[in-house]
């Protein structure tokens, strides 16, 4: 009986430190804000595959993925590490890890350094010196420039945009080593449509914004009219940016179809905030634009083309050569 319940002690023990290794994990995925992570691994892996679209190097693949992803979590642990502060203030953001103090300052400082590094470094060793180059420059760039604007100007908006149009590139360089004008329209495409995305939950947001010193468009634009003007505007330029991926032998029919039927009902939710500018109409241009991407990304998977196929060259970059090919 005695060593019965010895056991029955060790089991429970290992069970609650599992339970508690499960929630510390659980804490630092949240500092390095996993779910906006997936976003920038779906558009790096979709960069990666319609650039090597003869035979996928999967290996290259899972280290491009791998790579990117920890940039990803170190570049928003530090962005989180700079904004606790201010985090603490708004609603929205009171219960991340920080701001509750589940985490301390130094270990989030910690965490987004050491994954900050080993992501570049990650796709240094077993990708190409420009997508690492790539990676660390938008690591860098959304640290310690869009982070700071975010309480100087509006424009920050902008800035935080191009950070997110750079993971495809990192994606298609991975794969090939060099970048070609159809892997700069899958990376205008990112710009395009986090420009509307962000603004629609900027504006449902503002006050929160606001309370958090935050110089928001919509913080700043009490009837929203320019902050909807630039949400059309820029939905408009999607259909334009998505249609160039077809012209440049990335893609074919089915999705040049497909991307305009998004595009029309994207630019049709953006025209409605326009005219009414309510909280409801934000939320469906936001609600548009989570749909909207995926969708995109999904046709331009299914439906790209092989360079052999009779389509013009412009979107396939010129073989360089790799690390590890002379090895092979």
């Amino acid at each position: 009986m005695r060593d019965v319940s010895a056991a029955n002690a060790m089991l429970l023990d290992a069970s609650n430190r599992a339970r508690d290794v499960r929630r510390v994990v659980g804490w630092y995925l949240e500092l390095g804000k996993a779910r906006l992570s997936a976003l920038v691994l779906v558009t790096t892996a979709v960069g990666f595959v319609l650039a090597d679209r003869d035979s996928i190097d999967w290996g290259r693949f899972a280290l491009t993925v791998v790579g990117t992803g920890l940039a990803a979590l170190g570049a928003n642990a530090l962005n989180e590490w700079w904004e606790r502060e201010r985090d603490a203030r708004m609603h929205r953001t009171a219960g991340r890890p920080l701001p509750t103090r589940r985490l301390t300052p130094r270990a989030a400082l910690l965490f987004g350094l050491v994954c900050g590094v080993a992501g570049p470094t990650l796709l240094l060793l077993g990708t190409t010196p420009l997508a690492a180059a790539l990676a660390l420059a938008a690591l860098l760039t959304y640290v310690l420039l869009y982070t700071p604007l975010k309480v100087r100007t509006t424009g920050n908006t902008l800035v935080g945009a191009v950070v997110g149009a750079l993971p495809p590139l990192v994606g298609w360089t991975a794969a090939t080593g060099g970048i070609a004008p159809a892997g700069l329209a899958l990376a205008a495409t990112l710009f395009c449509w986090q420009v509307p995305h962000f603004l629609a939950l900027a504006w449902l947001y503002r006050e929160d914004y606001r309370r958090g010193g935050f110089r928001m468009l919509p913080a700043v634009d009490p009837g929203g009219h320019l902050t909807a003007c630039i949400v059309v505007v820029y939905a408009l330029l999607l259909l334009p940016v998505t249609l160039a991926l077809t012209i440049l032998g990335a893609a074919g029919g089915v999705y040049a179809a497909g991307a305009c039927v998004l595009g029309a009902a994207f630019v049709a939710a953006a025209v409605v905030l326009e005219r009414r500018r309510t909280a409801a109409a934000a939320r469906g241009v936001f609600l548009a634009s989570v749909i909207y991407l995926p969708l995109l990304m999904g046709l331009l998977v299914l439906d790209r083309t092989a360079p052999s196929a009779g389509r013009p060259p412009a979107a396939v970059a010129a073989p360089v050569e790799r690390p590890g090919d002379v090895a092979a």
